[in-house]
């Protein structure tokens, strides 16, 4: 039993004094409250053996201005995964959080960052470019499977050589 948490809100603001209340409540239920419902569902045919994965970012580590709101969500999302995964170990489930960034994502173009960062995106990471979602898919993939076992309430970094 496999569940990944994997959608996400972002939305560039310059300066806190307009970041809407709406805004920022989409932000929460659509990046905290959704994994929380969603996993809560799920709970009830989850068996031993089971795995919750919750996409975060590397925001959650790393901040920036712009980006407030999602950023505190990210920082919840890694709380989530640790705190839940204390939970369900005595019933065998896993839970593990994959921290991305900066990748290539719908997120970019639909508002998550200024237009003109876009051309730029990724660019100031040591491998010099953006992630392809191809390229984070095998972690997805260890955590969903057996062979990894014993990892649970860990964070998963892949940053471009930056580090988390």
């Amino acid at each position: 039993d496999v569940l990944v948490n994997n959608a996400g809100r972002q939305q560039y603001c310059h300066k806190l004094e307009d970041l809407t209340t709406e805004d920022f409540d989409a932000t929460m239920k659509t990046n905290v409250y959704a994994p929380f419902w969603v996993t809560k569902a799920a709970l009830a045919h989850m068996r031993e053996g089971g795995s919750i994965i919750i996409t975060s970012s590397v925001q959650a580590f790393k901040p920036a201005g712009h980006l407030f709101d999602y950023a505190q969500s990210k920082a919840a999302n890694v709380a989530f995964a640790q705190s839940l995964a204390k939970q369900l170990a005595p019933r065998g489930i896993r839970v593990n959080a994959v921290c991305p960034g900066p990748y290539w994502t719908a997120l970019q173009i639909s508002g998550g960052q200024p237009p003109e960062a876009a051309a730029e995106h990724g660019s100031s990471q040591p491998i010099g470019r953006p992630g392809q979602p191809v390229e984070i898919a095998p972690i997805y993939v260890l955590l969903a499977s057996d062979e990894a076992s014993y990892i649970t309430g860990e964070y998963f970094g892949s940053v471009g050589g930056s580090g988390l």
